[in-house]
């Protein structure tokens, strides 16, 4: 098993993935902004049962172009500004048989954590807007999360999932809507687990694969 990650990425998160035989591959990428050259979620997309490998060269600092392949997939849902995905990893997707959903916004897996097939949570209106619904959304706070280079970053950016434990980059109960995660993710039987003594950052998702 390999876990996709930043170089940003905590200390006791990395030691967590290794303990639990993850492979550390650190991704990186020039083209795109410097703040976010090491986010997985810019280059990568786990679907079904793969991880989707984009084409850096693709890639470049002007939005859209850094977002094609930041969608993201909970195994049954596939969700993106579909205008702007990558005409491949479309293809993919509908191949797999993936349901698709529209949102305005580009930066998908950067505001979606993927609890389940059919529950996310969001700090995005718009995305919460176009999911409700269709599958089980949680709507949270904008704000609260570090990503050096901008205001703010993005619950989905801090998060990742392996097996039955959705974690964390970063103290999770610092954020004001701490127990309305933690327990959106328990009462769906999984695990919730977060750093304490480090600020929630957002690394670009952790996304976990062969």
């Amino acid at each position: 098993m390999k876990a996709y990650i930043s170089k940003n990425a905590t200390e006791q998160l990395l030691k967590y993935l290794k303990s639990n035989d993850c492979e550390i591959v650190f991704t990186h990428c020039d083209h795109v902004h410097d703040a976010i050259k090491d986010h997985p979620d810019i280059q990568l997309c786990r679907l079904k049962n793969e991880i989707y490998q984009g084409d850096t060269d693709k890639l470049s600092e002007v939005y859209p172009s850094d977002i094609r392949y930041n969608a993201a997939c909970t195994g049954k849902y596939f969700i993106h500004n579909l205008k702007y995905t990558d005409s491949d990893l479309l293809k993919k997707a509908e191949n797999e048989g993936l349901i698709l959903i529209n949102v305005k916004q580009g930066y998908s897996k950067c505001n979606i954590v993927t609890v389940d097939e059919n529950s996310i949570i969001t700090s995005d209106k718009g995305i919460a807007s176009s999911c409700e619904g269709i599958m089980d959304v949680l709507l949270i706070s904008e704000g609260n999360i570090i990503l050096p280079g901008f205001n703010t970053g993005f619950i989905g950016g801090c998060s990742g999932k392996l097996n039955d434990t959705v974690f964390f980059n970063g103290d999770l109960s610092k954020h004001p809507d701490f127990i309305k995660i933690k327990d959106y993710i328990e009462n769906r039987g999984l695990k919730c687990l977060w750093f304490k003594g480090t600020s929630l950052t957002d690394i670009g998702s952790v996304i976990i694969g062969d």
